[in-house]
């Protein structure tokens, strides 16, 4: 199936990477990590601007890897399916991290990871999943309510996190949770009239905690940091996109970390920070892209 992906701050991400001064010096063993291939775009716009680049393309996602194989027809690129935590012994000059889900994931997967659309619990990256990995189903008909609350605030900053905690332990005695659809109706009961006047749908924030619940998503982005700057050659860069809060601090508190004050700091400093405050979407690609509008990039270069 075609992508339908639309990639956010493409310009901006691949001018951060710094890439002109050592594509233009003819070492063609230059390679730049994608860690979160998705739609591709990252990942052909670098092929496009610099084809003697070598791409390592990483995505936990068979099916965009294979969506991939054609979009990438041509270009100096190796596939790896695999989470970005899983990086390893990879060297790089370059990395991207375009987190989150991608449009893709969202309208074609049909793993219920949208609320507007009718299909399975499972919320889960990968393609096939086994009956051993963690799906949302799982969550929401199995654990207490004590433990869905905590997830649905923490991940979700959800105000209304107990009241849908114990709609949806209270709705799972009766039926068994299995669709996504069958989620939304317990929310949407569970909050009654508390969103009619907000612009979020009500079980965004809920869908949100409990896929990042399902995929352990912010234990894989603090590996996949520490990992991913490791792999990184001195004045290697990466550049990270985040959709919301939690991942942004927990990117913003790592490069403070390697980096200190944006604007300078004292000691033994391991990287410089390109991007004293995140770069932000543009009001013509945010009225383009509205999914664009909490993407927030950072960028850090490791000395």
């Amino acid at each position: 199936m075609e992508s339908v992906h639309k990639t956010v701050l493409l310009k901006e991400t691949i001018d951060g990477l710094n890439l002109p001064a050592s594509a233009q010096s003819g070492d063609s063993k230059k390679v730049v990590i994608d860690a979160t291939f998705g739609g591709g775009g990252h990942a052909l716009q670098v092929c496009k601007n610099y084809p003697d680049i070598k791409i390592i393309a990483i995505d936990q996602d068979r099916s965009a890897i294979e969506r991939g194989k054609e979009k990438m027809s041509g270009c100096n690129v190796t596939f790896l399916n695999q989470n970005f935590r899983e990086l390893g012994d990879l060297q790089a000059d370059a990395i991207i991290f375009d987190l989150g889900l991608s449009s893709d994931q969202l309208e074609n997967s049909g793993r219920g990871f949208s609320f507007q659309k009718d299909e399975p619990l499972l919320m889960t990256m990968k393609s096939n999943p086994s009956e051993e990995y963690l799906t949302a189903k799982e969550i929401v008909n199995t654990w207490e309510e004590k433990n869905l609350a905590d997830i649905i605030y923490g991940y979700g900053e959800e105000k209304f996190s107990r009241r849908i905690a114990k709609a949806i332990t209270e709705a799972r005695d009766k039926a068994e949770i299995k669709t996504t659809f069958d989620l939304v109706k317990i929310i949407e009961r569970a909050v009654g009239r508390a969103y009619k006047r907000q612009k979020m749908h009500c079980a965004t924030r809920t869908f949100q905690a409990i896929r990042i619940a399902v995929n352990d998503e912010l234990g894989s982005l603090q590996e996949g940091l520490r990992k991913g700057f490791d792999s990184l050659n001195p004045g290697g860069r990466m550049a990270v996109i985040s959709f919301h809060s939690l991942e942004d601090r927990i990117v913003k508190r790592f490069y403070s970390a390697k980096g200190g004050s944006a604007s300078g700091g004292q000691g033994n400093r391991e990287a410089k920070i390109i991007t004293k405050k995140p770069i932000t979407p543009s009001t013509e690609e945010i009225k383009n892209n509205p999914r664009a509008r909490s993407a927030k990039l950072r960028i850090i270069q490791k000395t």
